[in-house]
């Protein structure tokens, strides 16, 4: 298993992360919002802004106060030292 740092010491099985997005869109406002209401949102932002969501196929939405470009580079360096 793979875990990718989503910050602050947070981390995130890589393996199950369907995509990550803004969180600016109105549609993925009311998918965390709706996700918020079945109990299925992980805040790993530690009470910062949340600057991307998190889409796993477990449908847990997680919330991060990194960029989407910086989980991005991560997530790709994390791959790449796999295939090394």
């Amino acid at each position: 298993m793979t875990l990718l740092n989503v910050g602050y010491g947070n981390m995130v099985s890589a393996e199950r992360i369907v995509s990550i997005v803004s969180p600016e869109a109105a549609p993925i406002k009311r998918l965390v919002q709706d996700a918020r209401d079945l109990g299925a949102v992980i805040d790993a932002s530690c009470g910062k802004k949340t600057l991307s969501v998190i889409i796993c196929d477990s449908r847990h939405v997680i919330l991060s106060s990194l960029t989407t470009e910086a989980l991005s580079a991560r997530l790709e360096q994390l791959t790449e030292s796999e295939n090394k």
